[in-house]
């Protein structure tokens, strides 16, 4: 009897040992394993593309080479995409909806385009102005004279005189100067060129010829320009410029961005500052309401 009890104590202890002896290895084997990885984090999206149709008085000018680096870090996601033609084209993009945000300087077209439903909401941005250059010569006499007074003596002496002729804003605003003047420009000496502001500088500057150009175009290229300011300060010559977000947009989101940064403190500010050190003048005054 008592043999018996004795083997079961012992069988009971060997029990016990084989028992503590899984436990350790279990625990040793969990041990061991390693971590569960973290999930990876996500990619952050791409940048969603934003189109821009502005001027190319706005492009030429060099305003963009700062204005868009500076929205696009406040806002990095969008990438701009800047189309560049006349007013007139940019208008007639966004009323194809082929553009999502505008910045033109055509003030009656732009309330025109907003009122017929193709823009949201129309804001003015900033402002320059436009001057009449020349060769220096001034084959017609035209220095110092108010806009009126030039373009009369212009088209007396028939001298060359090269439009940009692309439904631009500056092409308007000259053609309602024309018209101030009573004259209807026609003729050999009357260059219509459908080319951008920058184009037409460097036309004007190889006849030589006199043309219609807005300030800070004219300041950005004059070291390649054999041409003078003659014709300036005129109240007529006010270029106001503003922005338009277009109706069904295919980034409303991005084109509502770029209109509400571009009259806050931070997009006046790249305007107020653009040009001062290089011309010793801006090239554009901010004045968004």
């Amino acid at each position: 009897m008592i043999d018996r009890l004795k083997e079961s104590a012992v069988w009971r202890l060997a029990i016990l040992v084989l028992a503590f002896a899984l436990v350790f290895s279990l625990a040793g084997c969990a041990a061991e394993e390693p971590p569960a990885e973290e999930p990876a984090a996500e990619a952050p999206a791409a940048p969603s593309k934003l189109i821009l149709a502005s001027t190319t008085s706005t492009q030429d000018s060099g305003l963009f080479e700062v204005l868009i680096p500076a929205f696009e870090a406040a806002y990095p996601e969008y990438v701009v995409e800047v189309i560049a033609v006349g007013t007139g084209e940019a208008l007639e993009l966004g009323q194809n909806r082929d553009a999502d945000v505008l910045l033109v300087h055509a003030k009656v077209k732009e309330e025109a385009f907003v009122a017929d439903g193709y823009g949201t909401e129309r804001r003015d941005v900033m402002y320059n102005d436009f001057i009449l250059v020349g060769p220096a010569d001034d084959p017609a006499g035209i220095r110092g004279l108010t806009v009126v007074e030039a373009l009369t003596k212009i088209a007396d002496a028939e001298a060359s005189f090269v439009s940009r002729g692309d439904d631009s804003g500056t092409y308007t605003a000259e053609k309602a100067l024309w018209a101030t003047a009573g004259i209807e420009p026609a003729g050999a000496w009357y260059n219509s060129a459908g080319q951008g502001m920058g184009d037409v500088l460097q036309i004007a500057s190889e006849l030589p010829g006199y043309t219609m150009t807005d300030r800070a175009t004219y300041l950005n290229l004059k070291v390649s320009l054999a041409l003078d300011i003659l014709v300036e300060g005129d109240t007529v010559l006010f270029n106001q410029y503003g922005v338009i977000p277009v109706t069904g947009a295919a980034n409303p989101e991005g084109a509502r961005a770029f209109a509400d940064w571009i009259v806050s403190a931070d997009g006046q500010a790249v305007i107020e500052t653009y040009g001062a050190d290089t011309f010793g003048q801006p090239l554009f005054f901010p004045n968004a309401q």
